[in-house]
């Protein structure tokens, strides 16, 4: 795989990790013994049929889980390092034309960022829905959210340069956001 390539898969990988942990490591288990997408020596695990059960039993342990008013708070807060380790990991699985050295900086960096990025503005979003409507509305940021982590999942092995575009867009969004939110807590910290 070409280094650009493995990049683009693994930065979109890595943001799908942000969305849901399981499902882009289903996705991959169930693209490698396909043959559709090729991982790294090391990384090889990920494609066998164990791996795939292991995917798949979590997967829909972790979709559920979402889906329970409050448990999916919870759940954000604690799986937000593991979400960063799950990018690393997605991200070094398949940036394999690369020296080890080089192969796990780009990973922490570009990966576990990605990763922690889309979980960080998840989060938030889900954690306003809690207030707003008592947990009540979760429901469609759980759905939202498990279709974006197939989609980016799928598109990031099938259409990677598409799918950086999506991934792009979606960085974008949640740093408006963040830039937007602090300009009002600075504005409201001036006038107050």
């Amino acid at each position: 795989m070409d280094l650009f390539l493995g990049v683009v898969v693994g930065v979109c990988l890595s943001a799908a990790c942000g969305f849901r942990i399981f499902v882009p490591f289903l996705i991959m288990s169930i693209a490698s013994l396909t043959g559709h997408l090729n991982l790294s020596p090391h990384f090889q695990w990920i494609g066998t049929y164990y791996a795939l059960i292991i995917f798949a039993t979590a997967t829909m342990l972790e979709i559920l889980a979402y889906y329970i008013p409050w448990v999916d708070n919870l759940l954000d807060t604690i799986s937000a390092p593991v979400t960063v380790l799950a990018g690393i990991v997605a991200m070094a699985s398949v940036a394999f034309d690369l020296s080890p050295p080089l192969q796990w900086a780009i990973a922490i960096i570009v990966g576990g960022g990605s990763a922690g990025l889309i979980h960080g503005g998840t989060a938030s979003i889900r954690g306003l829905s809690s207030i707003s409507t008592a947990g009540m509305g979760n429901f469609f940021i759980a759905t939202g959210e498990l279709i974006l982590a197939v989609v980016t999942s799928l598109l990031g092995i099938l259409l990677p340069l598409f799918a950086i575009l999506l991934v792009g867009l979606l960085f974008l969004l949640i740093l408006w956001k963040f830039v937007k939110k602090g300009l009002r807590r600075k504005k409201a910290e001036s006038s107050g």
